[in-house]
């Protein structure tokens, strides 16, 4: 499939004249190398601790642009260096899936831009809400797609895209499944998946998405309709405006709506899909939103607030379905944590309060948050966050290591292990050339 998108439009160049050095006299040469180390600690006695260690590369090779087009490619490595246990229940599956190493491309794309249009045709990532490449784990998450972006004013950007198939962030290659599915479904390796599926279930037949984003001054929205074949269509709102002042003391408000329906054919409601516990005869989700806070020098606080209405009779007791961000925890609802949320847990309402400092010329960011959830399906929890970011510039341009500690404690009907308390903690090393 990439091998036809990009051999069709060099063949296209070609015949209009282009000459192969056209396109490499501007081309470029960039990656990026990355040392994860993962390790789940879980108070229960019937849970295995769980480790996994991940070298990974992404090497991205691009061609000059030649009357506004131009060809791309990345292509990805992980291997797991030995460090992989032999009981495949030690292992965190999430970071690379149970295998010593996995290989391929995550993007293989030709493109055509100008000042008012960008066109994309091939394997990509996408960056939208909720369809994106939830990049925090070795490989990031890419799609089989067409993306149209629309630029009518500064700005303003209007997108069209529809998806064929995807690859998750364990995935070797593309398959016509989501999080949904088991993780081996269709020979696909994607783990760190929901799963709730049965193996016979129905594949996916892509997404289409259309978009709009806008921004000026102290002003960001956007609105985007998804519609995921056989499991929803989605419309989702939100909006950030910062007051900008010269007081030292920048307040800022936010808010969002998410409104799900069932669309045509689901295949959670033909397959009678427990999710949080329930199955349901539709999809019906609906969500609000609110977040506030203030910058004050180098320090950011703000408090969030998710409200998801209970459904009765729907999938879920009305969860939100979102196939592509289920259980990887990388949804946009303003108190999803790092390891779930709403979209994870079902209706119910959570609050999150969060504080960002900066440090060493913003080198050094530290990050601390407290969520709390009381939800219908799967009780009342809370989690406890810390995250560190230093930027080593000044030893090595493109260095960064990251640490991302998280401690979940409540809930019931085995939210969390034997209902108990558990830690993650995520040591990500990366430097970009």
């Amino acid at each position: 499939m990439r091998a036809r998108y990009l051999i069709a439009a060099a063949l296209a160049c070609t015949a209009a004249g282009v000459q192969a050095d056209d396109f490499f006299r501007d081309g470029s040469f960039n990656g990026e190398l990355r040392l994860y180390s993962f390790a789940r600690h879980y108070d229960a006695d019937t849970q295995y601790n769980t480790r996994a260690t991940s070298l990974a590369g992404l090497f991205t090779v691009k061609s000059g642009k030649v009357g506004g087009f131009s060809l791309a490619a990345t292509a990805f490595s992980a291997q797991s260096l030995g460090t992989r246990a032999e009981n495949p229940g030690r292992v965190d599956t999430s970071l690379m899936g149970p295998n010593h190493a996995v290989s391929g491309f995550t993007q293989a794309y030709a493109e055509y831009a100008n000042d008012w249009l960008v066109a994309r045709a091939g394997d990509q990532y996408l960056n939208t809400p909720w369809m994106g490449q939830f990049d925090s784990r070795a490989i990031p998450a890419s799609y089989q797609a067409a993306m149209f972006d629309f630029k009518p004013a500064r700005g303003w950007d209007i997108f069209a895209i529809r998806t064929l198939r995807w690859k998750s962030r364990t995935s070797s290659g593309y398959n016509d499944d989501n999080l949904y599915y088991p993780s081996t479904y269709h020979h696909d390796s994607m783990y760190g998946n929901n799963g709730a599926l049965p193996r016979t279930a129905q594949e996916m037949d892509g997404t289409t998405a259309i978009g709009t984003t806008y921004a000026t001054g102290g002003l960001k929205a956007q609105a985007w309709f998804y519609d995921f074949e056989h499991f929803g269509r989605m419309g989702y709102v939100d909006g950030m405006y910062t007051f900008r002042n010269d007081s030292g003391i920048t307040p800022f408000v936010g808010a969002q709506i998410v409104r799900q329906t069932s669309g045509s054919d689901n295949v959670l409601v033909e397959t009678h899909t427990r999710l949080t516990g329930a199955a349901g005869d539709r999809v019906d989700a609906q969500a609000w939103g609110v977040d506030a806070g203030a910058s004050v020098g180098k320090a950011r606080f703000d408090v969030a607030y998710n409200k998801l209405e209970r459904q009765h009779d729907a999938v879920g007791g009305g969860a939100i379905i979102s196939p592509y961000s289920n259980s990887y925890s990388a949804d946009p609802l303003y108190t999803t944590s790092m390891l779930r949320g709403l979209v994870e847990q079902g209706p119910g309402h959570a609050w999150k309060a969060k504080a960002t400092y900066l440090m060493l010329h913003d080198a050094l960011s530290l990050t601390a948050a407290y969520a709390h959830y009381d939800t219908n399906l799967r009780g009342t929890s809370h989690n406890l966050y810390v995250d560190i970011v230093y930027k080593l510039d000044d030893v090595l341009k493109g260095l960064q290591i990251r640490d991302r500690w998280e401690h979940p404690v409540g809930g019931t009907n085995n939210l969390n292990p034997g209902n108990l308390p558990w830690t993650s903690n995520r040591l990500m090393i990366a430097y970009q050339f």
